[in-house]
């Protein structure tokens, strides 16, 4: 059986950490904000929204929520953008994903002042990430590599495999991963003998939402096994991997619930303090 990455518990390590951090920039008169925008009523982002709110109350960062319609324009989208990047005490935007069919995202985003970037989805911080200059990075992906790190897998010279190209996972993760000098392939849904690929993993990150798509047959033993993906099958929630029949094969493994998800809130946190640091010229 593959040991669990726990990642509720480096969740809340990190987060007792952060909370001083906070404490001594409140302490020095500096108030950790972050704005987000919702627009309309999308179910799964009230969850995110509320898990993000009981975080940030619990490490000491105050989140304001923007909730506007679903019928909001792009025009007034953007008015409110500009007005947010132009408040002194808003150390982070960001815009809740997904948004409706009229609003025009990369346009939004691209709007964001980049030094209040908590998302690292602006043009200049995605070419930053790039680059290897970076002062954000996305949360699940920065979360990933907490994880890895505290567990001490090294990273150095070993085949990595993403499944899953988002912009908020897959593509950002392969930049970080190269950083730490792996070797890094990005699959997706529509790529060929996915496990012509996945066979050669010595690390395999899975971020697509498809029930079971990873089973025991697609990896070699002894692999770390990331899960990123989360969705509902039988009324329980589930990731991308058949966890019952790969663990028993993997060295390491992140269960779902209790893997990423948690490191991708307290990860949003951290880059909320660092934009506020950041600002401050702390």
């Amino acid at each position: 059986m593959g040991q669990l990455l726990d990642g509720k518990q480096l969740a809340n390590i990190r987060a007792d950490v952060l909370q001083k951090q906070v404490l001594n920039l409140k302490k020095a008169g500096i108030q950790p904000q972050f704005c987000v925008i919702n627009i309309g009523n999308d179910p799964s982002s009230k969850i995110y929204l509320k898990t993000k709110k009981r975080r940030a109350d619990q490490i000491g960062i105050k989140q304001k929520l923007f909730q506007l319609p679903s019928t909001v324009t792009q025009k007034d989208l953007l008015e409110l953008i500009d007005r947010l990047n132009n408040e002194k005490d808003v150390n982070g935007i960001m815009i809740q994903l997904p948004v409706p069919k009229q609003i025009i995202l990369n346009e939004a985003l691209a709007a964001i002042d980049p030094d209040k970037d908590v998302d690292c989805l602006t043009p200049a911080n995605v070419g930053r990430l790039w680059q290897g200059d970076h002062f954000v990075e996305p949360a699940t992906a920065h979360g990933i590599l907490a994880l890895l790190d505290y567990y001490h897998i090294n990273l150095k010279g070993k085949n990595a495999v993403i499944i899953g190209r988002s912009s908020i996972v897959g593509k950002p993760l392969a930049a970080l991963l190269l950083e730490k000098d792996a070797t890094v392939s990005i699959l997706h849904l529509k790529t060929k003998n996915l496990t012509e690929y996945t066979k050669k993993a010595d690390i395999l990150v899975s971020a697509t939402g498809e029930h079971n798509l990873v089973t025991a047959d697609m990896i070699k033993k002894n692999a770390v096994i990331i899960d990123v993906g989360i969705s509902r099958f039988n009324g329980k929630t589930v990731g991308d991997v058949d966890f019952e029949h790969v663990a028993p094969i993997a060295s390491f493994i992140t269960p779902v619930p209790g893997g990423i998800g948690p490191l991708t809130v307290e990860s949003l946190m951290e880059q909320v303090v660092q934009l506020t640091r950041r600002n401050n010229g702390k």
